[in-house]
């Protein structure tokens, strides 16, 4: 154990022993709460634009934003691998996904491999989880969750308890697991132990089905394009001129934006089979009457402005349509998650929790809102790889500042165990925040970043790829069918719409980033070996699948 992993532990231990000095009968649980509880909120799919923390141009988050301003904002916070799955597995066990074994969606999870709420449980805290997990039915070190099978629905949801047993609950999912962690806070918590909550939306993961006072509202408003809504690629290289994730070509019309199968065969516009039985199998099919009597008027009035003016639109029009259904969805989607989080912390602070309670939001990655003519994620490119991350924790983060130094969900598992004085594995893989966190910046190093993107081939064919970012720069190397180079330079093109790989001015940047690329791959033990590895089970397991 370093000195930095220590000192928490040797702080709680230095109070547990003045305090005991002082009244050997007090109350021990004034000793225990010196150590901080952590509730770890964290979307699905939420990208750092639609957060008004970061910016409002698209929409606010009053409630979200509470966390910013009473804490830390990170506007350089990324993933190893944009995909949900994998992101979580990291984020779990503080190790690269070629280490925890999840890469993507179907491949398995090491269950070897240990988890931070296993620690904590260990530890003495009490653990509870609601919500998304997204792999596996049964996390370890949890003693008691109530969690979504699989990516789980918006409507109606069924959920997996700690028992094994699979319930029903009818309504919002948003609202139910808010209600269920509220309730666990206030009536199954046991109040001599710290707590460690994972509090995990489901929203706003595709396909997006806000509530319906959300949905009428939102159907309603229209929302400013990002400057490279039409972007055509040019000065990229191949994987993004043939990835699969393009609002107007591979956004499906009914089951992304609610317009009726037979509304779209009617006009000749299905183009993916797949619309009808996705539609009619989810979430829609999930309401019961009285639900849809509520969605129906929105959906008659979606419908009606389609077929209005689908037919007569040009292909910049129809991108424009579909652009503005996605976003209204999306953020009202957005919108139900902001005040349920406004919940949590009010009940914080009405129940005297806030002053001793770590509080951390973020995403599983970021997603595309239309930047590069996208939605999803996958790529290195910022509006996925970036995510957001805020922190508070009173008394001892600095209410409203920003860091802009390059972090990762690699490193949440060893934050909160320091945080919580608990010994940090030494196979973990990332570096703790605390010193970001308590205005010790001196103490933090790191400069750069890595990424390793593996699910390909696959659904929006994003090609595999790994990299190394800095704030000055993000090197990029895609692999397995193509064996190409991307370098952008952030200071200078932000929106990453050139590729300068190429370009003489910077050879020196190139020379110099591949050998840190190279040392990182070392680091954090992968290869190309591994690599191989990797494709070859890939390939079994698709075919197999």
């Amino acid at each position: 154990m370093n000195f930095k992993q220590l000192l928490p532990l040797t702080l709680s231990i230095a109070l547990f022993v003045s305090c005991g000095k002082t009244n050997k009968n007090q109350d021990k649980t004034k000793v225990i709460a010196k150590r901080p509880n952590i509730i770890f909120i964290m979307s699905d799919d939420h990208a750092y634009q639609a957060i008004s923390a970061y910016s409002d141009k698209l929409t606010t988050t009053p409630n979200i934003d509470r966390i910013a301003n009473d804490g830390i904002l990170f506007t350089n916070a990324s993933v190893t691998n944009s995909i949900c799955a994998p992101s979580r597995a990291t984020i779990l066990t503080g190790k690269h996904t070629h280490i925890n074994g999840k890469i993507d969606n179907l491949s398995p999870f090491d269950t070897t491999q240990i988890t931070f709420p296993q620690l904590f449980q260990k530890a003495g805290y009490q653990t509870a989880m609601f919500g998304k997990l997204h792999f596996g039915n049964s996390p370890k070190g949890v003693d008691e969750f109530m969690i979504l099978p699989g990516q789980g629905n918006y409507i109606n949801p069924d959920f997996i308890t700690t028992t094994g047993e699979r319930v029903n609950k009818e309504g919002y999912a948003t609202d139910i697991i808010t209600d269920m962690s509220i309730e666990w806070m206030d009536k199954k918590r046991d109040t001599t132990k710290p707590f460690l909550l994972m509090y995990l939306h489901k929203a706003p993961h595709r396909a997006w089905w806000p509530k319906p006072d959300k949905f009428k509202a939102y159907s309603k408003r229209s929302f400013p394009e990002p400057e490279s809504l039409f972007d055509d690629y040019t000065n990229r290289g191949t994987a993004a001129k043939t990835a699969e994730m393009n609002i107007l070509n591979h956004m499906l019309l009914s089951y992304d934006l609610k317009v009726f199968p037979e509304t779209v065969d009617a006009l000749g516009a299905n183009t993916d089979k797949r619309n009808t039985g996705m539609f009619n199998h989810g979430d829609f099919s999930r309401m019961n009457e009285e639900q849809k009597a509520l969605y129906m008027p929105i959906l008659d009035a979606i419908n009606k402005d389609f077929k209005d003016h689908w037919p007569t639109m040009t292909k910049e029009d129809k991108m424009r349509w579909k652009y503005q259904r996605y976003m209204q969805d999306y953020l009202a989607c957005i919108s139900t998650v902001d005040e349920n989080i406004g919940r949590v912390l009010d009940y914080l602070e009405e129940n005297n929790l806030e002053d001793n309670t770590i509080v951390v939001y973020t995403s599983d990655q970021g997603f595309y809102l239309g930047e590069h003519g996208w939605f999803d994620k996958r790529f290195m490119y910022n509006e996925s790889f970036r995510t957001p991350l805020m922190i508070k924790w009173p008394n001892q983060i600095k209410p409203g500042i920003t860091s802009d130094e390059m972090v990762q969900n690699l490193d949440f598992a060893q934050t909160f165990l320091e945080a919580a004085g608990i010994s940090i594995p030494n196979d973990m893989q990332g570096e703790s925040l605390m010193p970001l966190l308590t205005g010790k910046t001196e103490e933090w190093t790191r400069d750069g970043v890595y990424y390793h993107y593996y699910e390909y081939p696959a659904e929006h064919a994003v090609k595999r790829h790994y990299g190394i970012a800095t704030k000055e720069f993000k090197l990029i190397q895609f692999y397995y069918d193509v064996d190409e180079w991307e370098l952008y330079d952030l200071k200078n093109d932000p929106k990453e719409m050139n590729n300068v790989y190429n370009n003489p001015e910077y050879a020196d940047t190139v020379i110099k980033l591949k050998k840190e690329l190279a040392d990182m791959r070392k680091k954090y033990k992968d290869s190309d070996e591994l690599d191989q590895k990797f494709i070859d089970r890939y390939k079994d397991k698709r075919n197999h699948h």
